[in-house]
Parts: C-alpha cells; structure tokens; sequence
C-alpha cells in the first residue's frame, strides 16, 4: 500500500502590534472579587441598604433623639460583665430539672412510693415566668430576681422594680433574656427569681443581695435621670454656635450699661 501524501503548510509567523504605552493591555479577571473596590474609598454612604438595615437604623436614631423617661431609662442601665458573670455562676448551679430529669424523678418517686419508701427532698430550683416571679415579690419569698433589659414589649416588665422597690426584694437587670433563657431550658425569659440556696452558697448570695441594694433598690438616680435627648450632630452645632451669639450679644449689653 502506498504511503499517504501529506501536505505541510506553512504558516508565517504574525507580526506583534506595538504596545500602547497609554493604555497597557491587562488580562481581564472574571473570577468572584474580580471587581473589588480600590483601598480606602469608603462607598458605604451610598449603598442602598436592605429595607430592614435601614429600619434598625432609623429606629437607632429615633432612640437617641427621643426623651425617655426614667421608669422605661432604667433598663439600660445594667450589671457589668464581671458581675453577669458572678451571678449566673452562682445560678447554674440552681438550673430547673429538664423535662427528660423530670419523667425519671416521677418514676422514681412512684417506685418509692409503692415500696413505701419517703420521696427525697426536692432541690432549690430558679422560678422563672412573670406570674411565679410576680406572686413570689408579692409574698416576700424571693431572696434575688433578675429583670432581662430586652423585653419586648417592655411594658410586660416596667413595673416591675417598683414592685420589687416597695416589697423591698432585691432585683438586677441583666442582659438579656436569651441567657435568662437558656438557664431555665427555654428560648427566652423575662424574669426569674432565686427564692433559697444551699449553705453553701448562702454568703455568695447575700453579697449579690447587697450589690442589687446599692445599685438599683436603693439608687434614685434610677427613678429621677431621663434618658434620650441627643441631637445630631448639626444640631448641636447650631445649638453651641446661638448660645456663643446670645453670649456675645449678652456682654455687649453689658458692658452698654457699665456693668461688664
């Protein structure tokens, strides 16, 4: 069989364009972050922002601007992260049973029961949900009670330190009602009250009593200070640049009458 013929063709090498030195050709990038802003331009004022960012915003503001008064002021004012920390020491160790420890005591107890054993005695537990704690304020019985600052409406709480100031029960505000929650097995809690402790633990609890006293049973600034009332920062310019004229305008007057 005869070999095949092939046909080689040549081809001429092409000549390279000149470079343009004004515009250099760059590989275009088409991977994510191809476009990523130059450093240090700041774009973020005009973004279009969610609708929800721009709410939370706004109401950020509206906060600040308005007058609060000092019953709903009160619940910024909470313990440090120090203090947070001593108390929901102390209160792990007072956690309700969980539904699971629940069944089983029952069960036990039931055992015990029939086999006319006497039930063990049931352990200091923390009570939480607003009627316990109400009730227990109300009869004295509640030796600490804590008060989550974000409650929302915060009208289920606001009366709340009053009660506890005329009972004269020693209460905290803490953050938040998430951490409150999960002490007590739920998603959030308002509230929860420590009624007894162990031996133990009854010196521990006795100095958080006393720093509850001082720093909001007995604290008037609680139930006197406003809150709110900040300005922007035009206005207060605007503000600080009338009261420098009417100082101004003052001395003049002053000094027309020969009493500067």
């Amino acid at each position: 069989m005869a070999p095949k013929k092939t046909s080689k063709q040549t081809t001429k090498p092409k000549a390279a364009k000149a470079a343009d030195p004004l515009y250099p050709s760059r590989p275009r990038t088409t991977g994510i972050g191809g476009a990523i802003r130059p450093q240090g331009r700041d774009l973020s004022r005009f973004v279009k922002w969610p609708k929800y960012i721009r709410i939370q915003r706004q109401r950020a503001v509206l906060y600040q601007r308005l007058k609060v008064p000092p019953s709903i002021n009160q619940f910024t004012k909470v313990i440090s992260k120090n203090e947070a920390m001593t108390v929901f020491t102390l209160l792990n160790k007072y956690r309700p049973e969980t539904k699971e420890a629940k069944k089983q005591r029952i069960a036990e107890t039931a055992a015990d029961a029939s086999q006319g054993k006497k039930s063990k005695k049931t352990a200091d537990v923390i009570t939480y949900g607003l009627k316990e704690v109400t009730s227990l304020i109300e009869e004295k019985k509640a030796g600490l009670v804590l008060i989550a600052c974000d409650v929302d409406p915060i009208e289920l709480v606001m009366w709340m330190p009053a009660l506890c100031r005329k009972m004269d029960v020693p209460f905290m505000i803490v953050k938040d009602k998430a951490r409150l929650g999960a002490l007590v097995h739920t998603k959030t809690a308002a509230c929860v009250a420590v009624t007894s402790v162990s031996a133990a633990d009854a010196g521990q609890l006795q100095i958080l009593k006393d720093l509850a006293l001082e720093k909001f049973n007995n604290n008037a600034d609680l139930v006197r200070k406003w809150g709110g009332g900040i300005m922007g920062l035009k206005t207060m310019a605007k503000l600080e640049k009338r009261a420098k004229a009417m100082a101004v305008e003052e001395a003049k007057k002053l000094k027309s009458l020969g009493r500067a």
